[in-house]
């Protein structure tokens, strides 16, 4: 049974950093591309950052709005993904999930139809 398992999550103020980790259980996601999206209250699910496979060369996907500042990466050995954020802002405030991504999708990196697997998600408050 496959099972993605997000951490890190907490409150931070503005300027602050977070780094959330998503480990992966149940089978290896080393061929498979990973993401991570979030969802505000009372808002749409918004795409965040992903990261291509590995033997791609891991290419990374960012949202305009998070450009600069987070950071995606992977430890295919952990069968683990990072989403390293700074310079949080209030309006980062959100669930983040993570997802696995399906193999040979042509769906766009952004686009949460190109996802199979998810998260339970882990809220990231960011206030003063």
């Amino acid at each position: 049974q496959v099972q993605l398992e997000e951490s890190g999550g907490g409150l931070a103020q503005p300027g602050g950093s977070l780094r959330l980790s998503c480990a992966a259980s149940g089978r290896s996601f080393s061929s498979n591309g990973m993401g991570w999206f979030r969802q505000a209250a009372g808002k749409e699910h918004e795409f965040v950052a992903a990261i291509s496979l590995s033997w791609s060369g891991g290419r990374t996907y960012y949202a305009d709005s998070v450009k600069g500042r987070f950071t995606i990466s992977r430890d295919n050995a952990k069968n683990t993904v990072y989403l390293q954020m700074n310079s949080l802002k209030p309006e980062d405030t959100a669930v983040y999930y993570c997802a696995v991504r399906r193999s040979y999708s042509s769906i766009s990196y952004p686009n949460p139809s190109g996802y199979d697997y998810w998260g339970q998600g882990t809220q990231v408050t960011v206030s003063s």
